[in-house]
């Protein structure tokens, strides 16, 4: 039985609580750095801008996390690094106002150079997890209902409701706090073993 069938809320614990070690595991250099600076400072320093933005140096970070965590993809990341600052700063701010509206969020951040559904999800995300899982192809392949994975606006929306939907399930079932993100990182941690596709950007 894989994870997205199971019911047990333990399991699904015991998945999230192993994501830390999946990551550490991979075996790729500064994964486990990045990776706790995404999943802890970056929506701190998020949530204490008033109104919240992403900079430039962090969505190049935000890149680089996605990459190592899956497929290193250097010419999406020489795109993401053409961005300007202002561009960055006006663009962000514009998709963080949209939410809760996931396409119109996702959509405004897709206008900036070498961001697609899976980068743009990685920084909303970062500020709302209850709201936004990452974009990740290897989560996306356990839930069957979705089909073939598309890195398209329209797969990412239902996408992200199967996630939301789990996690109230979950919270409800467990009387504890489960967010999409929370899914997401429990389905990472429980994907099959053989080499990730990685994400798109």
């Amino acid at each position: 039985m894989t994870l997205w069938d199971n019911d047990d809320g333990k399991a699904w614990r015991e998945a999230r609580d192993s994501y830390e070690a999946r990551v550490a595991a991979r075996d790729v250099n500064r994964l486990p750095e990045l990776d706790h600076w995404y999943r802890y400072q970056l929506p701190h320093h998020l949530q204490g801008r008033q109104p919240p933005f992403i900079t430039r140096e962090e969505l190049i970070t935000v890149a680089e996390w996605k990459m190592k965590r899956g497929v290193y993809r250097g010419r999406n990341l020489a795109l993401v690094k053409r961005n300007i600052e202002p561009e960055v700063k006006s663009k962000s701010a514009r998709a963080f106002a949209a939410i809760p509206d996931i396409g119109k969020a996702l959509s405004l951040l897709c206008k900036l150079s070498g961001v697609g559904p899976a980068t743009s999800s990685a920084v909303l995300a970062a500020l709302r997890p209850d709201l936004f899982p990452f974009f990740d192809e290897d989560v996306a392949k356990q839930i069957p209902e979705l089909g073939k994975v598309a890195f398209t606006q329209s797969y990412y929306v239902q996408y992200s409701e199967a996630l939301r939907s789990r996690a109230q399930a979950l919270a409800k079932a467990s009387a504890s706090p489960w967010s999409a993100q929370d899914v997401a990182e429990a389905l990472w941690a429980r994907r099959p073993v053989e080499p990730a596709t990685g994400s798109s950007s």
